[in-house]
């Protein structure tokens, strides 16, 4: 560490506070109880206490802040999606992160990269025709460009794809961004914690108290409480959450891995995502190549990583980036991802009385985290959804009402 940062870090002149409040000990009730505290678990705190002026909350995590997906994802920012609900959604969420830097007055690392969606066969190119058409109709920036367009912004490309898959041209979203994801859950934590929220790490839920069809009472490793509202955002741990309560839910769960290259020369600017080649790719502000493939192909409840993620995606890489050949992998980690059959959140109210769910994020979530904060805020605090996400409540399932999502979830982002 530099001498003069050290210097810095040590001085009395300038201070610098505790994160998150220590809390030695549960109370014995609280007015709402979120259980993990993963970026919209911590969200959903936050505008509880800023917009609702709900503050009696108490965010539970078996592990550490921000140590399940919100910091094992690659950190692509879009709304360029496919569905009328989709599209209003995350569009809304796009204009929040705008702002977050300064709300939480924390550097997220906010970076507008632009986003391409390539396409490599007529029916791909069908569908981002489709894409941008809704998305145009709801004033979201998207359009089809051509693979000359594509080689103008990112020239270091091989749009023949080594033959394998060349490419004929992509959905270009112009507001896609990145940031920095641990930023954003201790943005979101810290805003929550000001507000006199009570975050306790290290606290498993050992069952959910349920009577009469309602909400009674959380008990932990830590103790037991009582309260009427309950906000599960545990993302794949979801389905042990629910057989708490006695729900089913259609979510199945698989690992997504995702690697990072060893720092070099910026070169890329913007985001790709190939479906035909299973690549999604990104550089960092420290020059890493962040990069990130499709799902398993298994259901495992598991954050473990594989040997032939890495072989499979290098491969690919290389058919895009043949120069890559000599740049080293430096580590590669997993999540797990919480799937619905039509690729659409699940959001709201359940038929247990005072709990609510915000589950089915698969591999789109952390782009949601502030709307989906925000909304959820707002179901907890007036008991009724918010406009924003009737089309994504657990009953469509029970009606067959589908939000048909997966011709824009492109690869596992």
């Amino acid at each position: 560490m530099p001498w003069r940062l050290l210097r810095f870090a040590l001085s009395k002149h300038h201070p610098e506070g505790r994160m998150f409040t220590p809390h030695s000990r549960l109370k014995p009730h609280y007015d709402v109880v979120i259980i993990g505290a993963g970026g919209h678990g911590l969200a959903a705190a936050y505008y509880l206490a800023r917009d609702h002026g709900i503050t009696d909350i108490a965010v539970l995590e078996k592990g550490y802040i921000g140590g399940g997906n919100t910091g094992r994802n690659t950190t692509i920012i879009r709304s360029n999606y496919l569905t009328p609900e989709g599209v209003r959604f995350y569009d809304e969420s796009l204009r929040l992160w705008q702002d977050l830097s300064t709300d939480f007055d924390l550097n997220l690392f906010y970076s507008n990269r632009g986003h391409f969606t390539l396409a490599h066969t007529d029916a791909a190119l069908r569908t981002c025709r489709w894409r941008a058409e809704v998305n145009k109709h709801y004033g979201v920036n998207s359009e089809v460009v051509d693979a000359a367009f594509v080689k103008r912004t990112v020239p270091m490309i091989d749009l023949s794809c080594s033959g394998h898959a060349p490419i004929l041209g992509a959905l270009y979203h112009a507001p896609g961004a990145v940031a920095r994801h641990d930023a954003v859950a201790w943005g979101y934590g810290r805003g929550a914690d000001q507000r006199g929220v009570e975050i306790h790490q290290q606290t498993e839920v050992l069952g959910i108290e349920v009577q009469a069809g309602k909400v009674r009472g959380v008990r932990t490793n830590r103790g037991n409480i009582t309260t009427g509202k309950v906000l599960c955002a545990v993302a794949g741990a979801t389905p042990r959450i629910l057989r708490m309560v006695d729900l089913d839910s259609p979510l199945y769960i698989h690992p997504l891995q995702a690697m990072v290259s060893e720092p070099v020369k910026p070169w890329l600017d913007t985001i790709l995502v190939s479906g035909s080649l299973h690549i999604y790719i990104s550089q960092s502000s420290r020059g890493e190549l962040v990069m990130g493939a499709a799902l398993d192909p298994y259901e495992l409840h598991s954050t473990r990583s594989t040997l032939d993620f890495p072989e499979g995606l290098c491969a690919h890489m290389l058919d895009m980036f043949p120069f890559l050949s000599t740049v080293k992998v430096m580590r590669q980690w997993a999540g797990m991802a919480d799937m619905t059959p039509d690729f659409a959140p699940i959001m709201g109210k359940t038929p247990i009385e005072g709990f609510y769910l915000d589950a089915g994020w698969g591999t789109w979530g952390f782009k949601a985290t502030p709307v989906c904060g925000k909304t959820m805020a707002y179901t907890v605090a007036h008991d009724h959804h918010h406009p924003l996400i009737t089309g994504f409540t657990l009953d469509r399932f029970r009606r067959y009402a589908l939000t048909g999502e997966k011709g824009a979830a492109s690869v596992g982002h």
